[in-house]
């Protein structure tokens, strides 16, 4: 017997006429006086996967957390979902936004089918007196299993691998069916089977949510999943190239970006880079 996915089912936001996700708009972001991010423009379309990448200190997580509603802007503006930061309630416009942290401090035990339901409630751990009905107990399995994760119900997060716990964290995200979803260096600390696994549940979410658009922060090609559409370079705060993947990641923007001589290739999907030969 074949089992609905009932996580791919649109909200009904996703299917006004005006599909653009994310729009910042001339956002600048001071921080005691300095300029972390410097007129940023960036929209993101609904079904869109975005990476973002840069050298360490370029601004990447800083601008993530706006897109998170995590913080506001200094000047310009930010839409998430239609909603502009400063005119709706964040806590509400949270709950639309599916935020995968590998940092996410659990320190309980919780099991896999536990850890995904606390995206139900938006906590660390299940809260108490509260249980899933019917509907948000298949969403959960279903989640579980887009992520690869349906036969290891017995585990519980302390005995999870890393690699475990980023698919348990992305399960969780998909629960509340966001329309966004904002992945921070998801593949953090992993071995390489581990990325492995992790990068082919990204794209299994890409396939299983259509119309759910992804913004992936890294700072390695290697690291980015085949179903990436869209790709922006950031420097020192700034965006230097956004666009279409292919567009945005050749060789010579990608060395701009980081100052240094890279040579980038694609083969099969995956991204690779390397140090340029010396002419």
């Amino acid at each position: 017997m074949t089992q609905t996915n009932t996580l791919a089912e649109p909200t009904d936001a996703a299917r006004e006429v005006d599909d653009r996700v994310l729009v910042l708009d001339g956002v600048t972001f001071r921080r005691a006086g300095r300029v972390i991010l410097d007129d940023i423009d960036l929209t993101v379309r609904a079904g869109e996967h975005w990476a973002v990448l840069g050298p360490n200190g370029a601004g990447k997580s800083t601008m993530l957390s706006l897109c998170g509603a995590n913080n506001h802007p200094t000047s310009g503006t930010v839409h998430v979902l239609g909603h502009r930061l400063g005119r709706i309630d964040v806590q509400t416009l949270r709950t639309l936004i599916g935020h995968v942290n590998p940092r996410h401090p659990i320190d309980t035990s919780l099991s896999v089918e536990e850890v995904v339901m606390t995206g139900f409630t938006g906590t660390i751990d299940l809260p108490r007196r509260w249980s899933p009905d019917v509907e948000e107990t298949a969403r959960v399995r279903d989640a579980i299993a887009l992520v690869g994760l349906a036969d290891r119900d017995g585990l519980r997060w302390p005995s999870m691998s890393q690699g475990e716990r980023g698919r348990a964290l992305i399960a969780r995200a998909l629960v509340g069916r966001p329309q966004l979803m904002l992945l921070d260096e998801p593949t953090t600390g992993l071995d390489l089977a581990a990325r492995e696994q992790l990068l082919t549940a990204i794209d299994a979410v890409a396939t299983g949510t259509p119309r759910a658009a992804t913004v992936l922060v890294t700072h390695h090609l290697e690291e980015l999943p085949r179903t990436t559409s869209h790709a922006a370079l950031m420097r020192e705060g700034r965006l230097i190239a956004a666009g279409p993947v292919d567009e945005v990641l050749t060789s010579a923007q990608v060395s701009d970006a980081f100052r240094h001589p890279i040579e980038v290739n694609r083969v099969g999907g995956r991204w690779s880079a390397s140090g340029a030969a010396a002419s």
